[in-house]
């Protein structure tokens, strides 16, 4: 974190920045900021890690959007989001999805992936499509035709989001199913694929009958179990 001083010793201004050599437990340890005071066109992604920082298990407050804020935007900030944080669990699968023992995309023995960054999809082992399906996520997500800004977005490229979260959500089903340890001890600390279910549930990016791991259906048995 950096703090700059105004001319004339006035009033100081914090830069959100993690300066070379800050240790890991000191990483983004600024305070929290309103999000009506967040004066960037990264305001919306920067609240968003905010509240995930604050506590990852609440998975309702990171997901409500501000009273002003665009769902559009909302969305697209938060699918960004999550292809960032994937990152973290396909660099753990590693260790064990191989080429040679994952040679497809597949989650139970109903489910096998084609991988669409190739001219015909096609199949290919687990952890290439992982990588695949990631970069192109990336790609679509960065991409000027269709993302040119942060702040508003066309109902056209809204409309792709979709498409994205039912193949990054393959790595989530691959993991659980294929790699239950790695899955478990990622999902423990970050709670992402809970956080994922719930998103793509609310905004209706997906079906519920793709949503194979059990993430909601574990917590209705929690609530019947505690009454």
């Amino acid at each position: 974190m950096i703090i700059k001083m105004s001319e004339g010793g006035g009033t100081a201004t914090v830069i959100r920045r993690n300066c070379p050599g800050t240790k890991a437990v000191e990483y983004s340890r600024w305070k929290e900021e309103p999000f009506d005071e967040m004066d960037s066109t990264l305001a919306v992604q920067q609240y968003i890690q905010q509240t995930i920082r604050k506590d990852p298990k609440d998975v309702d407050v990171i997901l409500n959007a501000p009273e002003t804020q665009d769902e559009g935007v909302w969305k697209y900030e938060h699918l960004r989001q999550f292809c960032m944080e994937l990152n973290g669990l396909a660099v753990k699968l590693q260790s064990e999805c191989k080429p040679e023992t994952c040679t497809q995309m597949t989650a139970t023995e109903q489910w096998i992936f084609l991988c669409a960054a190739h001219k015909t999809p096609k199949e290919c082992p687990a952890i290439d499509y992982t990588r695949h399906t990631l970069d192109g996520a990336a790609c679509l997500l960065n991409s000027n035709k269709y993302f040119p800004s942060r702040v508003s977005i066309k109902e056209s490229s809204v409309a792709k989001l979709g498409s994205v979260c039912r193949r990054v959500y393959r790595i989530f089903s691959h993991a659980y199913f294929h790699h239950r340890q790695i899955f478990d001890l990622f999902e423990k600390d970050s709670h992402l694929c809970r956080r994922f279910t719930v998103f793509v549930t609310k905004y209706n990016l997906m079906s519920k009958d793709n949503l194979i791991v059990p993430m909601l259906e574990q917590e209705s048995n929690t609530g019947e179990s505690e009454a």
